[in-house]
Order: C-alpha cells, then sequence, then structure tokens
C-alpha cells in the first residue's frame, strides 16, 4: 500500500507487542489469547499447499539431479518445491553419497528438473546478493540509492543489513554484508531503516 492509502490510517494497537496484547486478552478473558500465530496462507485452509496448487496447477513429474547431474529421484512437479526445502523430497539412501539430508539448491524449469545437494549448510544454499524487480516504495518520495538499510527475504526473519543500488531496466541490486540461507526468485524482498518499512520488490535470482 502508498503513503496515500496509509497516511490517514489509525493502528490503535500498533505501538504494542505482541506478547503485551496476548497479555490484555487474557486478563479480558479472551479465547484467542493463547491461539497459536497464523504462519500458513489463511484463504486455503487447514490443507497443504501441495494440495491447493495441484487442483490448479497441473504437475509434471521430472529428474532430480546431483550438480553433477546425476539422477537420483523423480519429483511431481517443480513448482510444488521451493529453495532450500528438505520435505518431501522422497530421496532415500543414494548409493556412494553421505548420509546427510538433502536440500533443493536450484529449479531448473526449461529442463523441468529439481537440482538437490547434501548438507544444511551447502554452500549453493546461500548467496550474498539478489536481484530485484517490480519495486515499490511506499512513501511518494523514493529513497536515494544507493541505499543502506536492512533487509528481509523471509518471514520472521531477523533484519539483515544491506545496500541497495540501481540496475539497469529498472531492476535493484541488494548486497548483503552477511550469506543469506535459501534466496527464493519470486518471493519479496522488503526493506527498513529500523522499524520503519520503506517498500519492497520481486526477487529475480
Amino acid at each position: 500500500m502508498s503513503e496515500k492509502c496509509l497516511h490517514k490510517s489509525i493502528f490503535p494497537i500498533g505501538d504494542l507487542k505482541k506478547s503485551k496484547v496476548r497479555n490484555i486478552a487474557k486478563r479480558l478473558n479472551l479465547s484467542t489469547h493463547s491461539k497459536k500465530d497464523s504462519t500458513g496462507i489463511c484463504f486455503i485452509g487447514e490443507r497443504k499447499f501441495k494440495d491447493f496448487l495441484s487442483r490448479y496447477l497441473p504437475g509434471k513429474s521430472g529428474d532430480i539431479e546431483t550438480k553433477d547431474g546425476t539422477v537420483i529421484g523423480k519429483h511431481s512437479g517443480v513448482m510444488f518445491y521451493t529453495h532450500g526445502q528438505r520435505q518431501g523430497l522422497g530421496i532415500g539412501g543414494v548409493k556412494n553419497q553421505l548420509e546427510q539430508p538433502w536440500y533443493v539448491i536450484d529449479k531448473d524449469i526449461k529442463r523441468n528438473v529439481l537440482v538437490v545437494a547434501q548438507g544444511n549448510e551447502h554452500g549453493d544454499l546461500y548467496s550474498t546478493s539478489l536481484v530485484a524487480s517490480q519495486i515499490f516504495w511506499i512513501n511518494e518520495e523514493k529513497p536515494k540509492l544507493p541505499l543502506h538499510c536492512s533487509a528481509k527475504v523471509r518471514y520472521r526473519q531477523t533484519d539483515q543489513k544491506c545496500s541497495v543500488t540501481n540496475r539497469l531496466n529498472g531492476f535493484l541490486q541488494v548486497d548483503f554484508e552477511k550469506p543469506q540461507r535459501a534466496i527464493t526468485p519470486g518471493q519479496h524482498v522488503v526493506f527498513y531503516t529500523n522499524q520503519r518499512c520503506l517498500g519492497g520488490a520481486i526477487i529475480e535470482g
């Protein structure tokens, strides 16, 4: 939402932390005071995300490969998996490989191939920069670039220090002080200064 939408909005509990709101609710005997936080997609209800997508996007099975191109399994559709995912790959013990879990490190859309590697700290799970498009700044007056701020690339992530610069054709380059795990194309990067949200963009790669 833009500044025009927000400048007359009132958030009566906006200065309270959620923990304090829960304490107030408990004191008032509200049944929701201890209700579990919602972290899923609210409009699809209590069902698996894969089941929901399957109703609208027909899955096309393909190979699961290691970085060197060795086929070690089959997937049911690359759109059902995300970077850094471990669960649901269906890869058991693989001959001549370590006894470590497998993680998605890339998706080759053209070839319909899911690329995986072993180990939670595998180097290909981490990136120090990203490129983003479809930039949206909340304030009408855009921040001057280069910009030194913090950013999040996933929900509940702690703020990560970064610098934001312009690239050609309306793209942004975001460089992080520390490597970030499983930066995922199609998701948002959101920019902050302290508690203030500046805006965001769609991660391209």
